[in-house]
């Protein structure tokens, strides 16, 4: 049961069916979506469900789907069930076509059934091969004409018109040449048809000179088309057989109209499976568009729905850059009427349609904007109180028409009914309005029916705390911005913070203690103390959630130390066990040379030149496991505090790059890195002094002495500078072209790739001011082409 008859329209369910209709493919699907209607079956609507749900997969794997031909063809059935009666080529195209994509659903299917079981299941309704399809390809071809070898007799006839066109064209041909060569012509003229027939224009002051018939002349009448006599007969040879042609079309068509009739019931059973997998499809890519789901439906009536979202009111918000506030609600047998308050244009009129909408778009069997997890239940009753209802002819006012509808709520509703009232109580006088709309709500409860009600009326949120069967509900605000948040808090009741609006308006402070008085005590200190709650609420959430947000943190810190100790004990062991292993062999080797020294000291019986040489055997051993002497690292650059002026003298601080200030820009800085000049930051910036600078160049010096040996085994001639920045690059390109200089190479290769080329031409402005440097080219195009330079050193 439904109520009113115009709730659609109210919940905005009609603009749902307009947006489906636009993702149909053809008539057929839209006609389903015209037909959705609001069900109560807990067997259909899961099955409705379970086939959109398939459909949307099938989308989103991006398996190949008929998506074009999904016509109409129920006219051309109508026609075509009349004895004697033909379809004309176009008709027989259509048709062909739209058996063409049934044929490829069917199939679709029959490959896929253990896919989607629930849309193999469609396939009981069709009970057509494609025999008829095949016959039909026989006659019409893939334009859409009918073919040549349709008829053994319509092939001769098209054959014959085809020899007669040839012969009247030469003849018309051989006519107008000498008629131009006389001048009896236009100059840009040439052969055309008028009336079906072909002519040739002539000036018309020479129309005398050219036996035939006139068959029309031109606007200005300047010029008559005529058909020479001597091509008459043949014309009147080719309209006959146009007419023979016709003749045998309409036998043809005739005749497979024949054959297509007796398949007219299974064509429409046929084209109803069609229908249906246009209407399922347009719902499952609206349930894309809006990210809907299939939700668990239990036969227990409760609404645990999770980032519930307006699908109209979300996709209107996207359009701003905007994004919906996702609505969490929960309704039970304990908790079923949900009675929501807080201050105007807060969201309580947009939360309570968007559970109307949501749970309508449900029980019509469309995938529904949720959260995954959320579980949903069918109702066989649906009622709303939305807006404005005054009728004028049956003198009802807004109040009397709400009255109305709550006359049929109370005589209708059951523990099966989920209802919907907006602005509850409104319309009259509050203290009356108010003690009416507790009756009714008390009224309601004892129904057992589930639902969402709004209201400002602080009478009904006290009812609501002390009945079981309702809850209060508040639409969150922010108390020190005075804005609403949009989040929907079920247990306790809100406020509507009519004076802290009014006083941040601006309403003069005389007015708002005025108020204050006339309001009472006792109710400005109940709605202080929701105030207070709602700010006290906001304060410890975000507490909550920065402690929150800390313990994460530490937890993720907490498991890299464990995976770090872990790491730290396993390589302790195995780096002691490796050097007690190597000790060993050292000490084994040392036993051995002292052993073996001894005895060559006994047999020598001590003479002195062998043992020096032992000496020098025993001091050899003692360097090989003299421990090595641990590296100093370079003193680290001290920074000096300051503002950075221009030419001072600056490091980076991601890669200790030293620089020198040239120019400053806003937040920017030019710097110079040897030859190099670039823009950065100031804040990668720190500021180093003078003589700081003098003694990191130092540094770098002793840092970078040059060792051939090793050099050469470990240079390579190729270079990767790909997804460096500018600044790095001069240092990497000059120590890699000095190297290879050093070295004595001769070509070198820098791989900086293509991109927009800035580091291919920052690397070749390096490259050209290098003295070491002979030239520059691109690789070849098989070795990257100009992603690659080609250096050539100097010999």
């Amino acid at each position: 049961m439904l109520y009113p008859n115009n709730l659609e329209d109210k919940i905005n369910f009609s603009k749902i069916r307009e947006l489906l209709k636009e993702e149909c493919s053809s008539i057929l699907g839209a006609d389903f979506v015209n037909k959705m209607s609001f069900s109560k079956d807990l067997k259909l609507i899961n099955k409705l469900l379970d086939q959109t749900e398939e459909f949307r997969r099938i989308i989103l794997s991006g398996e190949s789907f008929p998506a074009s031909n999904f016509t109409n063809i129920h006219p051309f059935l109508e026609k075509a069930k009349i004895e004697g009666t033909f379809l004309y080529e176009e008709e027989f195209h259509e048709v062909k076509l739209a058996l063409s994509t049934l044929s490829r659903c069917i199939e679709f299917f029959l490959d896929h059934e253990e896919e989607y079981p629930h849309l193999f299941q469609l396939l009981g309704l069709v009970n057509l091969n494609n025999d008829l399809l095949r016959e039909i390809e026989k006659i019409i071809d893939e334009k859409g004409k009918i073919r040549n070898n349709a008829s053994k007799e319509l092939s001769l006839i098209r054959s014959q018109i085809l020899y007669e066109e040839n012969r009247l064209r030469k003849v018309l041909e051989r006519i107008f040449r000498e008629a131009k060569g006389k001048g009896l012509t236009p100059d840009d003229a040439s052969i055309t048809i008028r009336g079906g027939r072909m002519v040739i224009p002539v000036l018309a002051e020479n129309k005398r000179k050219i036996k035939g018939f006139i068959h029309d002349e031109s606007a200005t009448g300047q010029t008559v088309f005529l058909e020479p006599a001597e091509v008459l007969d043949i014309n009147n040879d080719l309209m006959d057989l146009a007419y023979m042609e016709r003749r045998e079309i309409q036998r043809i068509l005739t005749k497979l109209t024949d054959t297509l009739r007796p398949y007219i019931p299974e064509l429409r059973k046929a084209f109803y499976f069609l229908g249906m997998v246009d209407f399922i499809r347009a719902k499952a890519k609206f349930a894309i568009k809006t990210a809907s789901v299939r939700p668990l439906l239990e036969k227990a009536r409760q609404l645990n729905w999770k980032d519930a979202r307006h699908p109209l009111l979300e996709s209107a918000l996207k359009q701003q850059g905007k994004k919906v506030v996702p609505l969490n609600i929960s309704l039970d047998h304990n908790r079923r009427l949900l009675v929501i308050s807080g201050p105007n244009a807060g969201g309580k009129s947009v939360t309570l349609k968007t559970v109307a909408l949501v749970q309508y778009m449900l029980q019509c069997g469309m995938l529904v904007p949720l959260g995954e997890s959320s579980v949903c239940s069918l109702f066989d009753n649906f009622f709303i109180d939305i807006g404005d209802e005054q009728n004028i002819e049956n003198d009802l006012s807004t109040y009397s028409s709400h009255l109305m509808s709550m006359k049929y709520f109370t005589q209708f509703a059951d523990k099966k009914t989920i209802l919907f009232i907006d602005e509850f109580g409104t319309g009259t006088e509050p203290l009356f309005g108010g003690a009416i709309a507790e009756g009714i709500l008390l009224s309601l409860n004892k129904t057992g029916a589930y639902g969402v009600i709004t209201t400002h009326y602080g009478n009904l949120k006290q009812v609501a705390s002390k009945n079981q069967g309702l809850v209060n509900g508040a639409m969150r605000y922010d108390v020190d911005k005075l804005e609403p948040l949009y989040q929907l808090e079920i247990g306790k009741p809100g406020s509507s913070f009519a004076l802290e609006i009014a006083s941040k308006i601006g309403i003069s402070k005389d007015i708002i203690h005025y108020a204050k008085e006339h309001i009472g005590e006792e109710r400005v200190k109940y709605d202080r103390m929701l105030t207070k709650l709602e700010n006290e609420k906001t304060k410890y959430e975000q507490v909550i959630s920065e402690a929150q947000r800390k313990e994460r943190l530490l937890d993720i810190r907490l498991k890299e130390y464990n995976s770090l100790k872990e790491t730290l004990e396993n390589n302790k062991k195995k780096y002691i066990q490796d050097a007690k292993a190597e000790a060993k062999v050292l000490l084994d080797d040392v036993n051995r040379k002292i052993e073996a020294s001894i005895k060559a000291i006994k047999e020598s019986k001590a003479d002195k030149e062998v043992a020096r040489k032992i000496r020098e055997e025993i001091e050899t051993v003692k360097a090989k496991v003299k421990p090595e002497k641990k590296v100093q690292p370079a003193p680290e650059v001290k920074v000096i505090g300051g503002e950075i002026q221009v030419g001072d003298f600056v490091r980076l601080k991601d890669n200790g790059t030293v620089a020198e200030v040239l120019a400053l820009q806003k937040k920017e800085a030019e710097i110079s890195i040897g030859e190099l000049k670039s823009k950065v930051k100031l804040n990668r910036l720190e500021k180093i002094s003078n003589t700081e600078m003098k003694k990191e160049k130092k540094s770098v010096a002793k840092r970078t002495g040059f060792d051939t040996t090793s050099k050469m085994m470990d240079f390579s001639p190729n270079l990767d500078i790909r997804g460096k920045r500018g600044e790095e690059i001069l240092p990497l390109v000059q120590n890699f072209v000095d190297d290879g200089y050093m070295l004595g190479l001769k070509d070198l290769r820098i791989v900086h790739g293509k991109g927009d080329g800035i580091l291919r031409d920052i690397t070749r402005n390096l490259l050209r001011g290098m003295k070491a440097v002979a030239k520059t080219e691109d690789e070849h195009a098989d070795r990257g082409g100009s992603g690659v330079t080609l250096v050539t050193l100097r010999a």
